[in-house]
């Protein structure tokens, strides 16, 4: 399974520099893949201008887990 960008299908790289959906940019630092088919699994990012780390669902910055065999 690999996290992938919705629209391009590209994978998304740590220490890539994403966009959420209000337009505010992170630094992805860390993912955590789903456990169970009703889960989307976590990315880890830090806030650009910030130190602290939030996680957050990966559809917040267009992102998608491809190759899923759970669902």
């Amino acid at each position: 399974m690999i996290l992938v960008h919705k629209a391009t299908q590209l994978p998304a790289l740590i220490g890539e520099t994403l966009t959420d959906f209000r337009g505010d940019t992170s630094i992805l630092m860390s993912m955590q893949e789903p456990h169970n088919p009703s889960s989307t699994g976590r990315v880890y990012v830090r806030r650009v201008g910030l130190r602290d780390q939030a996680s957050y669902f990966p559809s917040v910055f267009y992102l998608e887990w491809a190759g899923r065999t759970d669902r």
